[in-house]
């Protein structure tokens, strides 16, 4: 018995020795993971401020970040897996061999990614340029992301459509061929008069042969403002070749205030 318990008394100090480095090493690869997923989400930051700074295609912006955000990741993961002892080697062995299982699962995830490479590659659109596919894939693109392409509509909603179905399908770029969106703004002496001044401007677009028309190209008036002066802000969103830029939006303004005015609508001074 005595034997016994001078044996454990003389074992506790290197258990604890063991313990101690345990946990600071836990503790140590709990904070790289930490540390490294706050830098990684300044590394995507600064990526995309410094692309934006550039004339580079804004395209690429969104993408870029995010592959240079994750590949971060990796690395910190990798360094906090070693910092426990555990074999990266081993590790990424493991990983190989559950890749191909894991791909299969994320056929869809992995189709999305691929196609938003070629989007970037090929460029068959870019940001700002108006498309119309398959399905709810018509508007105006705004964002090439990894998984997904970020598409405004005519209504102004958000549609965030697959990569690898605008990829797999036909699409129609109308900016390529020469195609603007003009805005102009009307504002209204009393609110009452809004659903009415409506009306009128859509008769007023109607008659207006370079604004172009159909499902994705149809111009659109909503209220744009509310004024605490009262009165309130109309808005017209058309599209129209780009030679009739200039001449249409100024064409169109003084031909919205008139039609507002012989209609009993009074325009804000």
């Amino acid at each position: 018995m005595n034997d016994l318990l001078t044996r454990i008394w003389h074992f506790q100090p290197s258990l604890l020795v063991t313990l101690t480095h345990d946990v600071l090493q836990i503790v140590l690869a709990a904070l790289i993971l930490i540390v490294g997923w706050w830098l990684s989400n300044r590394v995507g930051t600064m990526f995309a401020r410094a692309l934006a700074r550039t004339r580079a295609d804004p395209t690429l912006a969104p993408m870029l970040a995010a592959m240079g955000t994750w590949a971060v990741r990796v690395l910190v993961f990798v360094a906090a897996l070693s910092e426990v002892g555990i074999a990266t080697a081993s590790v990424l062995a493991v990983l190989g061999a559950a890749g191909l299982a894991i791909g299969l699962a994320l056929q869809g995830t992995l189709q999305n990614i691929a196609a938003g490479m070629m989007l970037l590659m090929l460029r068959p659109f870019r940001v700002g340029d108006v498309i119309e596919g398959s399905g709810a894939a018509a508007g105006i693109v705004r964002e090439v992301g990894l998984f997904t392409t970020r598409i405004e509509r005519g209504d102004g909603n958000a549609v965030f459509v697959p990569n690898s179905q605008i990829w797999s399908n036909p699409v129609i770029n109308y900016s390529s061929g020469g195609t603007q969106r003009i805005e102009v703004e009307v504002g209204l002496a009393q609110r009452t008069d809004v659903d009415a001044a409506i009306g009128e401007l859509k008769k007023v677009v109607a008659d207006e042969p370079r604004v172009l028309g159909g499902t994705t190209l149809a111009p659109v008036i909503t209220v744009a403002d509310y004024p605490e002066r009262g009165g309130a802000t109309l808005r017209i969103a058309a599209w129209v070749r780009s030679p009739d830029v200039s001449l249409t939006t100024g064409d169109l303004h003084d031909r919205a205030q008139a039609a507002l005015e012989q209609a009993g609508c009074p325009v804000a001074a």
